[in-house]
């Protein structure tokens, strides 16, 4: 799984355990409108990850925005096999928390370490949500 350089820990929001690559906005993502549930394509205009695919990605945002549709998109995204495997926020959102919770997908936020210094998109990164305390594994380097 390559090289282990880091280890970070957070509060678990939904829990659950995730592996994949990081899929890294420093910009709020709006699920409802901003990702096709039918597909898991990124579709908000103006997005940095517009066109990406979420599919068996753990997502690293500030947090999500926009309607509470955003939480049914989630679980539409869970339905059609093409939810992330793990979401690690900055500081999760009610919006994205519920939609993690009943979908199933791990979520972690309020890290020890800023995410946004430590995981760029293509590292490995393993999400076990579990308890209280929330465990992240940066993988780095093949």
């Amino acid at each position: 799984m390559g090289l282990l350089s880091l280890e970070l820990r957070g509060r678990v929001v939904s829990k659950g355990r995730g592996v994949g690559e990081a899929l890294v906005s420093k910009k709020p993502l709006s699920f409802f409108g901003g990702v096709n549930p039918k597909t898991g394509l990124v579709i908000e205009e103006g997005h940095s990850l517009k066109g990406y695919s979420v599919k068996g990605k753990v997502l690293v945002l500030p947090r999500g925005k926009g309607s509470t549709v955003g939480s049914w998109v989630l679980y539409e995204l869970s339905i059609n096999g093409l939810a992330p495997s793990a979401i690690i926020n900055l500081e999760a959102d009610p919006i994205v928390a519920v939609g993690a919770i009943i979908a199933g997908i791990p979520l972690v936020d309020k890290l020890n370490v800023d995410p946004f210094e430590v995981i760029e998109n293509g590292d490995m990164i393993e999400v076990m949500a579990e308890g209280r305390v929330g465990v992240v594994r940066v993988h780095k380097g093949g």
